[in-house]
């Protein structure tokens, strides 16, 4: 597969865990979870309560790629910016994942969904809507709609969600998500936002009793692999990447 770095501006692996029951909130416990993974990576030193019971720790931003990962009433979030490798990230999220059985009680049975995010930006000043809608094109029924008002078109954000199982537990979902408004269109005045993909395999329910939250997460991940080599990075990445180069 193509180096997803000489495609986008930025992107990111992110883990999510989210779970029935509420996890343990004491002082003690969040601490204990939050040493064990900055004694793996040193540089996670930057620890901060965001919200009620939201607690984070990351990495310094000022060099353009770093870790992170937070505990909420119900949900364990571990992300990477612009790993060297996609691998890179994974070894972080699966070294989450086989922490929290132990340190947060999080049995097999109490998940509700996991997910593996990955999210490309493309930093861009014009017309979002107009450059999705010429790099990747409008299905036939929509086309002869903005005929005559290509260069006007103030929404375009398609996505699309499909089951990868017949019972429908694991799921993939890609969307675009764009950062132009009608004021922008509407006084051509651009500024400089970033574009977004954003591809997520999802799986539903309790663990089967063979799987491990590690084994579950990499194999959504190889699913992820083969979608963005199959379809991904050839239909959606590489058409954006050249619609903003050639303008």
């Amino acid at each position: 597969m193509v180096d997803i770095r000489s495609l986008t501006d930025d992107f990111y692996i992110n883990m999510n865990l989210n779970t029935e029951m509420d996890l343990p909130s004491g002082r003690e416990t969040v601490l204990h979870f939050f040493e064990l993974v900055r004694k793996r990576y040193p540089k996670m030193r930057n620890f901060y309560a965001r919200d009620r019971n939201e607690f984070v720790l990351e990495e310094d931003k000022d060099g353009g790629s770093y870790r992170w990962t937070s505990v909420e009433p119900k949900r364990i979030l571990s992300g990477h910016v612009n790993p060297s490798s996609f691998e890179e990230a994974v070894e972080q999220h699966c070294f989450v994942l086989d922490q929290v059985p132990y340190t947060l009680s999080i049995s097999p049975l109490d998940c509700e969904s996991l997910n593996a995010m990955y999210g490309f930006d493309f930093t861009y000043s014009g017309n979002h809507n107009q450059l999705v809608a010429e790099a990747l094109g409008l299905p036939p029924a929509l086309e002869r709609m903005v005929q005559g008002n290509e260069n006007r078109i103030i929404g375009f954000e398609p996505s699309i969600q499909c089951s990868l199982d017949d019972d429908c537990r694991t799921q993939f979902r890609l969307s675009i998500e764009t950062r132009t408004s009608a004021y922008h269109v509407r006084t051509n005045e651009f500024p400089e936002e970033q574009l977004s993909v954003y591809l997520t395999v999802r799986r539903f329910g309790s663990l089967d009793e063979s799987d491990s939250y590690v084994s579950a997460f990499r194999q959504l991940h190889e699913q992820a692999l083969m979608l963005l080599e199959t379809h991904v990075v050839g239909n959606i990445l590489e058409p954006l990447k050249q619609a903003i180069t050639i303008r």
